[in-house]
């Protein structure tokens, strides 16, 4: 019982301050821009209805919807990238990496150039195009784990497979740019770059690519035990009682749909399922029931801090550059650590 209440509590006590570290961010995101308004005293004024109309429309209509958007993209690819590394036992695993992000973005791309495409009652648009193309990557990646024996070998496949992935998907949407019109491609560029600007979409699909996204990361939750037990391997997860394949099953599938539904929205934007696990995982261990609550949180922290960073930078670049630059500046450094680590270790991972 003792054991129980202490979890509870850690878990809890884990979530309050990833959480806190969100909401910071959030306000800080809402009180920095590319435009002139901003300042603390700003929230104040707006709760005391003292703004301005053009104010208000910039708060809510572009900023707000920004830094929820912000959170639920990098809660996504944080824990997508946990259920990742725990399924495949591979710690280099992000839905980056390995394609998923890269099969995601060519379904979206598909999408984005055909137009919505309707099978009987179903009308097809970017996010089941990008979920579709995520479950294209992650077919590929199963099927090379399954040819691939065990061993620390395996490891370095899984990557190269990732990156034969990353590099056919991108081989077709130069392509589909390519034919395109001028401005067709111009938008492509933009979204493959990783861009967080959601100014103009409806409540209506803001709200549903949420539920969905929140709604992964719960049902994910549920399965943090098995996931505890997936990472000492699928002989001993066997014998504490797991479903070792209908739980790799249905968390990857989860997992998938989430990340899908962000590239769907925002583009490209890496190594947040590698990062923000990491960092957690050194902090709080790698028990799940605490890992995936703390990376939900502390994945929306980091995007969200990486968005105020670039919307900040506008007055010395004079734009705003896509966050999924700067994710890749913080990101690849780090990849480039843990894949030195890997080689330094003489029992690998």
């Amino acid at each position: 019982m003792t054991k129980r209440a202490t979890s509870a509590g850690r878990i809890g006590g884990v979530a309050a301050v990833t959480l806190m570290m969100w909401v910071v961010v959030a306000v800080a995101g809402l009180v920095v821009g590319s435009s002139e308004l901003g300042g603390f005293d700003l929230l104040s004024r707006w709760i005391g209805g003292e703004l301005s109309q053009n104010e208000e429309a910039i708060l809510t209509q572009a900023r707000l919807p920004r830094v929820v958007f912000a959170g639920l993209v990098g809660a996504a690819l944080a824990v997508g990238g946990a259920v990742f590394q725990a399924v495949l036992r591979n710690p280099l695993a992000d839905p980056y990496i390995l394609g998923i992000s890269g099969g995601a973005a060519l379904g979206g791309t598909v999408i984005l150039v055909v137009g919505t495409v309707s099978v009987g009652a179903l009308a097809i648009g970017a996010p089941v195009g990008a979920f579709v193309g995520a479950l294209g990557a992650l077919a590929v990646i199963f099927g090379v784990e399954r040819w691939t024996p065990p061993g620390r070998a395996s490891t370095y496949v899984l990557l190269l497979a990732g990156v034969i992935v990353n590099a056919f998907a991108a081989s077709l949407i130069m392509f589909l740019q390519s034919v395109v019109t001028a401005r067709q491609a111009q938008e492509i560029l933009f979204y493959l770059m990783g861009s967080l600007a959601v100014e103009g979409t409806s409540v209506v699909v803001m709200a549903m690519a949420a539920a969905v996204i929140l709604g992964s990361v719960l049902l994910i939750y549920r399965y943090a035990v098995d996931l505890n037990a997936l990472s000492l391997g699928d002989e001993d997860a066997a014998y504490l009682g797991v479903d070792v394949q209908r739980v790799r099953r249905v968390t990857v599938i989860l997992a998938s749909l989430a990340v899908a539904v962000s590239v769907a929205f925002s583009g490209i934007i890496g190594f947040v399922g590698l990062v923000v696990p990491h960092a957690i995982r050194l902090v709080v261990g790698p028990d799940h029931r605490v890992l995936l609550p703390a990376c939900a949180f502390g994945g929306a922290a980091f995007l969200g801090a990486a968005d105020v960073l670039v919307r900040g930078g506008f007055g010395l670049l004079g734009t705003t550059l896509p966050v999924g630059v700067l994710t890749s500046l913080i990101g690849a450094p780090i990849f480039l650590y843990f894949l030195w680590r890997s080689f330094q270790s003489p029992g690998g991972w």
